[in-house]
C-alpha cells in the first residue's frame, strides 16, 4: 500500500487545479472516491488504488517528469516511432515512460541526445532564441580548408536562404575539427562542409548546453544527475 495523501493535495499534484480550487470542488460535492461523494476536507486516499472522479470524469495522475541522456548510434533515427527504421525510442522501450528526443541527429550521425517527457524543457533547449550551445566532433573525407573554417567562424553561410550564425571551430587534425553551434538547422554541419567541396565522414555530438556525452557507449543511456538538471535550470 502506498502512503495515504490528503485528497485535495493529490488532486493538485495531478495537475487538475490548485489545492484551494480542489478544496472548493470537494466542498461542492463534485468529487467521488471509489464511487462515493466525498465532501469533507482532510479525507485521505491511496493514490495507487483509489478511483477518483471529478464531476464524473476520472482523475488521471500527472506523469512524472523524467530526463535521460543517450548515445544515439549511427543508423538509428531520432524519432518516436517508425515501422521500418530503428528509432532512439526503441532503445529505451523497457522504460515505463512516454519519452521523446529533444532535437534531432540525422541517421548517419551519432552521439548525445536528451530524452524526456517534459515538453517545456524541449522547447527551451530547441528554440533558436535561447542559442544553447551544441558541440560536435567532425571528421571529413578530404583535408579541411582554412577558407571553410573561417567562413563557419564568421557565420553568414547561405544554407538555401537561411544564413548560419557565427560558430566556434577548433582544428584538431588535417581532417578533423570540433565545432560549437548555437543553432540547429537541418543537417547544418554536413551542408556547410559540402559547400566547400568536402564531405563529412563522421559526425558525433558530444555536448548539449552543460550535458556531456561522457563515457556512454553507443546505445547506452542513463538518467541525468541532479547537477546536470540544475545546469539545465530544472
Amino acid at each position: 500500500m502506498t502512503e495515504m495523501v490528503r485528497l485535495q493535495k493529490y488532486m493538485a499534484q495531478c495537475g487538475l487545479a490548485s489545492r484551494r480550487k480542489a478544496e472548493e470542488l470537494i466542498r461542492a460535492g463534485k468529487v467521488k472516491v471509489n464511487g462515493k461523494v466525498v465532501s469533507e476536507l482532510g479525507t485521505k486516499v491511496d493514490p495507487a488504488n483509489a478511483k477518483i472522479e471529478i464531476s464524473s470524469v476520472p482523475l488521471k495522475p500527472k506523469e512524472k517528469l523524467v530526463y535521460f541522456k543517450i548515445y544515439k548510434p549511427r543508423g538509428v533515427i531520432s524519432a518516436c516511432a517508425d515501422t521500418r527504421e530503428t528509432t532512439v525510442i526503441d532503445l529505451v522501450k523497457e522504460l515505463p515512460y512516454r519519452l521523446f528526443p529533444v532535437g534531432r541527429l540525422d541517421k548517419e550521425s551519432e552521439g548525445l541526445l536528451i530524452l524526456t517527457n517534459d515538453g517545456a524543457l524541449a522547447d527551451r533547449l530547441t528554440h533558436p532564441r535561447y542559442e544553447h550551445e551544441k558541440e560536435y566532433e567532425v571528421v571529413t573525407r578530404l583535408p579541411v580548408r582554412g577558407a571553410m573554417l573561417e567562413a563557419i567562424t564568421k557565420g553568414g553561410i547561405d544554407l538555401e536562404g537561411e544564413f548560419s550564425l557565427p560558430a566556434k571551430v577548433i582544428l584538431e587534425g588535417a581532417k578533423e575539427f570540433r565545432i560549437i553551434l548555437k543553432e540547429g538547422k537541418k543537417r547544418q554541419i554536413r551542408r556547410m562542409v559540402e559547400i566547400y567541396n568536402n564531405k563529412v565522414a563522421a559526425l558525433k555530438r558530444v555536448r548539449v548546453k552543460n550535458i556531456l556525452l561522457g563515457d556512454l557507449k553507443p546505445g547506452e543511456y542513463r538518467p541525468l544527475t541532479a547537477s546536470e538538471l540544475k545546469g539545465l535550470s530544472i
